[in-house]
């Protein structure tokens, strides 16, 4: 596998504003090799981690502080509060607070909700959102606009907000999200694009995305990034991770 030159690494400048690392990954449960999982995230060496699929049912705050410890990170929000997503952070965040949104149950559908926190990287404040969208257009549609509300409600100078979007970049829901925030990918492209690989057509359903303010410094799946193999990535999920790096500016 050849080798991505690697993301900016994490620091505070001087004048308060923070370099830090995201990650969305949708990881099925923890159905899979946790160990692999774990070598994933700590490669990465993220400050932020947005999943999906996170265990939220027997003992579930139990597996993810597992994963959390085993990648060197804790636990920040969500699981099965937020049925699904949830967000597990590095040391270096201060925590100000955290919600956990379920989202209108629609009748024969699954249950969805989002995983948010506020946290400070030196004199960075940043809202971050969690979302796992669904599988039906018209929901997904519906589930867009509510994330978006829920970006703006946080009350932040600054948001990242991604995860499982479940269409790619063409699709409605996408458009929209896109069209009032940063697509991550789009604007710094790094590493590879595809999110999903395991039928064809391989496609980009996974994605983050910043508001206006935020400077992203590069953003892809992290296939051949120093430290991440290619076996752990196909044993840890069936979806790959999406890797930023990122610049707050510090709050006025």
């Amino acid at each position: 596998m050849p080798t991505t030159p690697p993301l900016p690494s994490s620091r505070t400048d001087p004048d308060g504003s923070a370099v830090l690392r995201a990650l969305t990954y949708n990881v099925r449960s923890l159905k899979d090799d946790t160990d692999a999982l774990a070598r994933v995230l700590t490669a990465c060496a993220p400050d932020l981690v947005l999943l999906q699929e996170a265990p939220r049912f027997f003992r579930w705050r139990k597996k993810i502080a597992r994963l959390a410890a085993a990648s060197g990170l804790v636990m920040l929000s969500g699981g099965g509060t937020a049925a699904g997503p949830a967000l597990l952070c590095s040391l270096r965040a201060t925590v100000e607070r955290t919600q956990d949104v379920l989202l209108p149950l629609t009748p024969g559908q699954h249950r969805r909700g989002f995983a948010t926190a506020v946290v400070r990287f030196g004199g960075a404040q940043l809202g971050v959102v969690s979302c796992h969208l669904s599988l039906h257009e018209q929901e997904r549609y519906e589930q867009g606009g509510l994330l978006l509300d829920r970006v703006a409600a946080l009350g932040t100078p600054h948001v990242l907000a991604g995860g499982d979007l479940n269409e790619p970049p063409t699709g409605r829901t996408f458009r929209r999200l896109a069209a009032d925030l940063r697509d991550c990918r789009e604007t710094a492209p790094w590493g590879a694009e595809e999110t999903w690989t395991r039928t064809e057509p391989h496609r980009r359903i996974d994605a983050l995305f910043a508001t206006k303010g935020v400077e992203i410094l590069g953003c892809g799946v992290p296939l051949g990034h120093p430290g991440v193999r290619g076996c752990d990535l196909r044993a840890a999920s069936d979806h790959l991770p999406v890797l930023a790096a990122l610049k707050v500016p510090a709050a006025g």
